[in-house]
């Protein structure tokens, strides 16, 4: 049976992936640190301490492939429009900025995707975290088990 206690702890295990917000890597490190500490307790608490770390461990894989997709299309495009610097003294100085390529718009549209992704994020651990307060096991979607 799972007590009030248990069902606090994986509450709090969720939640703990705000730290984010304060620390740098306190998605990782506070969600790591409750779940090694409480993990005995029970086997509710394992497996929302397990859910939580592979839904972080996702996210972050996620987000390093669409960088590495994103950010050279986007570098490339921004500095190959640009003749970079016509100094002719102070009287012709400009930078003259081309049209933009359609690839700079697609990947405008991956950090557009980005930014409903980390929105999509936050509600999904607020999910977790209800659900965990309720003693339900919630499954994060599109979680890669790196921890079983």
């Amino acid at each position: 049976m799972i007590d009030n206690h248990h069902k606090n702890i994986a509450t709090l295990i969720h939640l703990s992936s705000f730290s984010r917000f304060l620390i740098p890597f306190g998605n990782f490190i506070g969600p790591i640190i409750l779940w090694v500490a409480n993990r005995d307790k029970s086997e509710f608490i394992d497996a929302h301490g397990k859910q939580i770390i592979n839904f972080q461990i996702s996210i972050l894989l996620y987000v390093v492939i669409i960088g590495t997709i994103t950010i050279p299309f986007f570098l490339f495009n921004l500095f190959s429009g640009i003749d970079f610097i016509d100094y002719h003294g102070f009287h012709d100085f400009n930078i003259n900025i081309g049209k933009p390529s359609p690839l700079l718009y697609i990947t405008g549209g991956l950090g557009v995707l980005a930014i409903i992704a980390f929105i999509i994020e936050l509600a999904l651990i607020v999910k977790a975290s209800l659900k965990a307060r309720d003693g339900q096991i919630y499954d994060y979607p599109l979680t890669i088990n790196f921890l079983k």
